[in-house]
């Protein structure tokens, strides 16, 4: 089936929507490592907040002290996440809830995050909170432009101009995680494993790294390799940092909460990484790759 929407036609010559490229490939029905994984995450998230019956932790830190109603919220949290979960896995089902959980998560950040960038911005940490669920809205939205896709128009949120959009956020999103390596190199280095040798310089580099993903993709310098480096750094991370703790503390809430979420910040960073799929690695701005 041919795509509506070309490469020749698309702003920025983004090749991410010829037909063969797209995330969910129309003839073959199939889905892509990327795109499954994200939603495996999601419905991790989903199912740990059903055991619990709670929300996630610092991640999903609600800011009214006594909220009504709690354990309503907690679980209606948990059945967004695992029902939209599976949906990304339905082809028939992957347009609607790609949506639903773009506002989704979309409310996660404004509500649950960005409040306390607001109250204290001098504190990096809250831009950290913030920037972890940013990597995670920015690939919601590249599967919801990609899926939204009429053929006909392009809005800020779909087509072209939503994964362009997308990127964007991916981009800024990446030095809030980045400079917490540097303002919290004590917290981080207590995270690391012990037989990894040289753990601060371990901290600064993948916080570095960080801090050049966003420049690459920001400024369209190996757009395509800077993203898809730094998926597979946080990958690493997760499975380094909080990988180990699944087995050694294997009913701690917190191991298992934050292994999810890593995990999903991993997979928000490869379904964007993903989207520039069909662009050379080496691609760069002068190809007219941006973004």
């Amino acid at each position: 089936m041919a795509s509506s929407v070309r490469e020749s036609e698309a702003p920025f010559e983004m090749p991410v929507l010829r037909t063969d490229d797209l995330i969910v490939d129309a003839g073959a029905g199939q889905l892509s490592w990327s795109h499954a994984a994200f939603a495996l995450t999601m419905i991790s998230l989903g199912i740990l907040g059903f055991i619990y019956g709670d929300f996630a932790l610092d991640w999903q830190r609600i800011p009214i002290e006594h909220l009504p109603a709690r354990s309503f919220f907690a679980y209606a949290f948990a059945a967004i996440e695992l029902v939209t979960g599976v949906g990304l896995l339905i082809r028939s089902t992957a347009k609607l809830v790609s949506a639903a959980l773009l506002i989704f998560l979309l409310l996660w950040a404004v509500l649950l995050k960005l409040p306390a960038v607001l109250s204290v911005p001098q504190m990096e940490a809250t831009w950290l909170g913030l920037g972890e669920i940013t990597v995670i809205l920015a690939g919601g939205w590249v599967l919801f432009a990609l899926h939204a896709r009429d053929g006909k128009s392009q809005t800020f949120a779909t087509g072209a101009k939503g994964v362009r959009n997308a990127r964007l956020l991916f981009a800024l999103s990446l030095p809030m995680i980045g400079l917490s390596h540097f303002f919290y190199s004590p917290q981080t280095v207590e995270l690391m494993p012990a037989w990894l040798p040289y753990h601060l310089g371990w901290a600064y580099l993948t916080g570095a790294g960080s801090i050049a993903a966003c420049i690459g993709v920001l400024f369209g310098f190996l757009p395509r390799l800077a993203a898809t480096l730094e998926a597979a750094m946080l990958g690493i991370i997760t499975l380094v940092i909080w990988g180990p703790g699944l087995f050694t503390h294997s009913t701690d809430r917190m191991q298992w909460t934050a292994f999810v979420i890593s995990a999903a910040i991993a997979c928000g960073a490869w379904v964007v990484a993903d989207s520039y799929r069909g662009a050379p690695w080496l691609a760069g701005r002068a190809d007219g790759h941006r973004l």
